[in-house]
């Protein structure tokens, strides 16, 4: 069931959304050549825990971090650890926060030092593609012309969608209903209503959508083994234009 959310649950993932952003923004900030993954979930996990809130991964389905942290072909839920990121590297960082029961979720890719052409304009395309999706994010259209704009716009670019996974509902749970797969699926039929919260995330790769899971039992990764992008906010839909809940103080735009 679609749970649509109150004045009050709304204010909530404001601020869950808030501090949520500002841990992605915290987390993309130390993306350097000769940190480890497991550095940058270390900042994180402080921070969230200063500003009274609570990493959504940590502990979920087992989850050992506070951040998934995916370098390069990872697409996404890498683990943090030992591992040193790179010159050129392309760093995917997914941050959950919870604070008073609800969840903010977002992502976004970065380039650690001087990257590759081909790395920057996967990273251009996907973050755009978000946006290119939540313009048909208003009441009485569909998930799936959600779903179809961003499609349209990487299949044009000439890059795939994953299609193993999926943006999905969120609120008290880290993953409501409905899903919000990024490539049309009969599964997306439900229409948007103000009040509906969801996490929309773009996963693009540069070959096939294919994907497989590492035998860490989490860490995903392109089946042929080129580079992915990842990008994510989590949105209100309104009587009008989409709210992204997932931006940092003062700001009106997402990172």
């Amino acid at each position: 069931m679609i749970k649509i959310k109150s004045a009050h649950e709304i204010a909530l993932m404001r601020e869950a959304g808030r501090l949520a952003a500002e841990a992605r923004a915290l987390a993309g900030s130390l993306v350097q050549p000769g940190i480890t993954t497991k550095e940058i979930d270390h900042e994180v996990r402080r921070f969230l825990k200063s500003c009274g809130a609570t990493p959504s991964f940590l502990g979920y389905g087992g989850f050992p971090a506070a951040l998934c942290c995916s370098v390069n072909d990872e697409v996404i839920h890498g683990i943090p650890g030992p591992r040193k990121i790179k010159e050129g590297d392309l760093v995917k960082i997914d941050v959950g926060a919870i604070y008073h029961g609800y969840h903010g979720d977002c992502a976004a890719t970065y380039g650690a030092g001087t990257i590759s052409p081909e790395a920057q304009r996967l990273m251009e395309v996907t973050r755009q593609s978000f946006y290119e999706g939540i313009k048909q994010a208003r009441p009485g259209q569909r998930i799936s012309d959600i779903s179809r704009a961003i499609q349209v716009y990487n299949e044009e670019r000439g890059y795939s969608l994953v299609r193993d996974y999926v943006g999905h509902g969120i609120g008290s749970d880290m993953h409501e209903e409905p899903e919000v797969p990024n490539y049309v699926s009969p599964r997306a039929r439900a229409r948007l209503v103000a009040g509906m919260t969801l996490a929309i995330e773009p996963m693009v790769n540069v070959g096939g959508y294919e994907v497989r899971r590492l035998k860490d039992g989490w860490t995903v990764v392109t089946a042929d083994g080129k580079l992915s992008a990842h990008y994510e906010n989590t949105i209100l839909i309104t009587n009008g234009e989409p709210e992204i809940l997932t931006v940092t103080g003062g700001k009106h735009d997402a990172e």
